[in-house]
């Protein structure tokens, strides 16, 4: 959720074909775009060089007030979500990250943003993924962190038949959520406002975000775990004992598994929100990546 930080320190050109190689193991990037009611989804894929054919594919969503490549991790050169997709490609898995429209390089307003607009544009991905040559488009798996948590249950539920999902730190419960980040008082009064009417607030770590009336209005009518309940596939969820945002922990990541009718596995770690990416790439790399990996190769 802490995504804006990237925004300050990276500044992406304007490419529509990236390539780019890590040590001694190579990944092509490219940037895409696909529209979702009239205006561009752009995102980020990227595949391994050595696959010997197309490859298994990672669906990325990103948080609260994030962007594709996702916050910065400390002592690198790579933001949380950049990071893990290279080591998928070292791995022989393909990626796609997206900026949901008003975030990142998507068209659209950030204050338009709600989660139903942001489950058409990662079941839009889907479905392009579907029809990419570059991908194997029959065996697609989802990752969301925070937000992008509750987006994946969401579109697992639309698209039952990919193949697995993970989920970081999923916002389960999203009215305690962000009534303890936007604040009660804002949250009332927009809930009981108009869909068109702007709210702006200051986010505890001290930036202004503007939302419409739409947003909070689809907070008490958002269920991640009633969603969850319509995919059958294998679903891991990893939350971290730290972490001060999506609370309690781990009985906010376990209540998805309560719902979910398939094969599942909750991971706990001793970690906050964002895997101590303000401290350096740890836990990431120790942690997070390998058992994200694990998990889908054992359902490829």
């Amino acid at each position: 959720m802490l995504g804006w930080l990237r925004h300050l320190a990276t500044v992406f050109a304007a490419v529509l074909l990236v390539a780019v190689a890590y040590g001694t193991v190579h990944a092509a990037e490219k940037t895409i775009l696909f529209r979702v009611d009239g205006k561009s989804v752009v995102g980020t894929l990227e595949t391994p060089d050595n696959a010997t054919g197309p490859a298994p594919v990672v669906l990325m969503l990103h948080g609260f007030t994030g962007s594709r490549d996702e916050l910065p991790v400390k002592d690198t050169d790579e933001g949380v979500f950049a990071r893990t997709a290279r080591q998928l490609a070292e791995n022989g898995y393909a990626s796609l990250r997206i900026d949901f429209r008003g975030s990142g390089e998507s068209q659209g307003a950030w204050e338009d943003t709600t989660f139903s607009g942001q489950i058409a544009d990662a079941v839009a991905a889907i479905d392009w993924l579907k029809n990419s040559r570059d991908v194997d488009g029959d065996n697609i798996s989802i990752l969301g962190w925070s937000q992008g948590g509750l987006i994946a249950a969401h579109a697992a539920a639309e698209r039952p038949e990919v193949k697995s999902v993970v989920l970081w730190a999923p916002v389960t419960n999203p009215l305690a959520t962000y009534t303890g980040l936007l604040g009660s008082d804002t949250v009332m009064k927009a809930i009981a406002g108009e869909p068109e009417t702007p709210h702006t607030v200051k986010l505890p770590w001290g930036v202004d975000t503007t939302l419409k009336g739409a947003f909070y209005q689809e907070l008490p009518v958002t269920s991640p775990a009633a969603a969850i309940s319509a995919y059958e596939g294998p679903l891991m969820v990893i939350v971290g004992t730290k972490d001060t945002l999506v609370v309690p922990q781990p009985a906010a990541g376990q209540v998805l598994l309560n719902y979910h009718p398939g094969k599942q596995q909750l991971v706990v770690f001793e970690t906050d929100h964002v895997w101590d990416a303000f401290s350096g790439p740890v836990t990431l790399d120790g942690q997070m990546i390998p058992t994200t990996l694990k998990w889908l190769e054992e359902n490829r």
